[in-house]
């Protein structure tokens, strides 16, 4: 019997990357919650294990040559899973190579922009004292936009963000991609990315992975103790 991958794990975009990986390869996990707006991530325990205090991170009782491993950061996780795995990540070198370029995109761009269209849309303006800043707000609402745009033009002509085969890609970018009208988008000009946001919705790994521990979640807008350990630390 293959012993459960220790996942350390809250319920944000990133987290959620690991949880829909882990229903589609239908390896079995057990989670450990790391409440962010609590300081788990702050703890020694959970640093020995992710020494830049982020979630999520794994240990793998069963790593490389049947030794433990732990890894951190989110893109690196789901690619050591796809190898271990041998899913997801394409299955020729010319699909690998498209499935990387598309994790890195998100790792690089959707992730970081969406997360600063989110604060600086939702969470600044509820601050004590108030940031609500306009020039923020604009600057990474029209980013987000223009990068849903290059991935709905990719999904024109391909079913899946790397192809026509879904992939660790996909369940990078899907959980950022889901909060987009928290990140004030528009979808009426961007069909194919609908369409691939329902797709992947419907499939019962990526309700199950993403439903994973919201009913732990607190607002960070209303939540002061949360703000001052998230955004002050």
């Amino acid at each position: 019997m293959t012993a459960p991958i220790q996942l350390h794990y809250w319920p944000t975009p990133n987290g959620k990357k690991i949880t829909i990986a882990l229903e589609e390869m239908g390896l079995p996990y057990e989670v450990h919650f790391v409440n962010i707006g609590a300081g788990d991530q702050f703890k020694p325990d959970f640093l020995a294990i992710a020494p830049n205090n982020r979630m999520p991170a794994i240990t793998d009782p069963e790593g490389p040559d049947g030794a433990p491993i732990s890894l951190f950061e989110s893109g690196a996780i789901l690619q050591y899973l796809a190898r271990k795995t041998d899913r997801f990540g394409g299955s020729n070198a010319r699909e690998q190579a498209a499935v990387e370029q598309w994790l890195m995109w998100q790792m690089g761009g959707v992730g970081p922009m969406a997360g600063q269209a989110h604060h600086f849309l939702k969470y600044a303006p509820s601050m004590d004292p108030p940031h609500d800043l306009p020039y923020a707000k604009d600057r990474y609402r029209r980013e987000v936009g223009r990068l849903y745009g290059v991935l709905d033009r990719q999904l024109a002509s391909n079913r899946y963000a790397a192809g026509d085969f879904l992939s660790i890609a996909d369940f990078a970018i899907w959980p950022w991609a889901m909060g987009w009208q928290g990140q004030e988008q528009v979808l009426d000009d961007k069909p194919n990315f609908k369409r691939w946001l329902d797709e992947l919705a419907a499939r019962p790994a990526f309700e199950k992975g993403a439903a994973v521990g919201m009913d732990r979640r607190s607002d960070a807008a209303t939540d002061k103790k949360a703000q001052e350990i998230l955004f002050k630390r």
